[in-house]
């Protein structure tokens, strides 16, 4: 039964986002996506965002470092940017599985307490749930005239766009709900088998509140904001790869971007599929078409999950002739 559900935790993510993704590109015309690929698409825009991505995952290792500090435990930085680069990209073949790989790495080899690691993982994660929540209320305030020009405008209201989505479309928002419901359980049943054990949740416990005592809060904060300024930039310079979204603007670039941020909490690699349905139908109600807006959101979350990848791979390779602390 455990082996089933473990492959069932591996399957799941896989099929469910490979489905979305056959039904968004089913019938489309691929050597147009590589004519926009080879001669319409601006390559300077991408290597410029390139290093956004990266330097995302490194304030996010110097700041997990930075809260392990109050514990008593003091990780190499080198080896927490590593352990967060790996992370990554193993939550590319099972996702979630990150957050333990990244916690493994830096007991492996800088003796850091396993149930420590991963407390303060705790935190981060519910402190960047707060942040794009206030991000996303401040951009919907922002937005707000912006939308109500744009159904003016158009003499659509939101009933029209609801009808806008067939079946399949409201099926595929409803199987990915119900995905992240079973992969949550799923996810919570294993987390009760760690909560068992009284010097595990000890651990996990003393990770949580050790914001408390993080000695720089400006710091801190600054690394919190760094991180999400990077993955926007990381995302907003894309825009200017295409002529069909360099125009389209900050605020655009916003919404769409935290619309996606919303869309990854499917557990799927790296969001693929629900990522690209939301992404994509928020940039068809910005006026990009629908092949264009089809073409954008495969490009650029393809070549940022090839980052990702090579990323993972360097921090795999540099990790292994890393000496292990005594």
């Amino acid at each position: 039964m455990k082996g089933g559900n473990a492959i069932l935790k591996i399957l799941m993510p896989l099929v469910l986002g490979a489905a979305i993704l056959y039904w968004m590109y089913r019938g489309e015309d691929w050597q147009q996506l590589w004519h926009v690929m080879e001669g319409e698409m601006n390559w300077t825009w991408m290597l410029l965002s390139f290093p956004f991505g990266v330097l995302a995952q490194m304030f996010r290792g110097w700041r997990w470092r930075q809260t392990l500090e109050p514990l008593g435990e003091r990780p190499r930085a080198s080896v927490s940017i590593h352990a967060v680069f790996l992370s990554y990209a193993a939550s590319l073949v099972v996702p979630r599985v990150g957050e333990f790989t990244r916690c493994g790495v830096l007991s492996r080899y800088d003796g850091v307490s396993f149930s420590r690691a991963l407390g303060t993982v705790v935190t981060e994660r519910a402190i960047d749930s707060l942040l794009v929540i206030g991000i996303t209320a401040l951009v919907l305030l922002l937005e707000m005239s912006t939308f109500g020009t744009f159904f003016r405008q158009t003499g659509t209201d939101f009933s029209g766009i609801l009808h806008r989505f067939s079946w399949a479309g409201y099926f595929v928002v409803a199987v990915s709900v119900v995905a992240m419901l079973v992969l949550l359980y799923l996810l919570l049943r294993k987390l009760s088998i760690y909560n068992k054990v009284k010097t595990t949740l000890s651990g996990i416990w003393q990770g949580v509140i050790s914001l408390k005592d993080v000695r720089n809060i400006p710091l801190f904060i600054f690394f919190t904001v760094a991180i999400w300024v990077s993955y926007f930039l990381h995302y907003y310079l894309t825009f200017f790869c295409f002529d069909f979204t360099a125009d389209l603007g900050l605020d655009c670039a916003l919404v769409t971007f935290i619309v996606g941020s919303i869309a990854v909490i499917v557990p799927t690699p790296n969001g693929a599929g629900p990522w690209h349905f939301a992404v994509k139908t928020m940039l068809i109600l910005y006026g990009v078409a629908d092949a264009n807006a089809l073409y954008f959101v495969l490009i650029v979350h393809t070549v940022q999950t090839m980052l990702v990848v090579l990323l993972g791979i360097y921090a795999w390779l540099v990790l292994s002739f890393t000496r292990i602390k005594a």
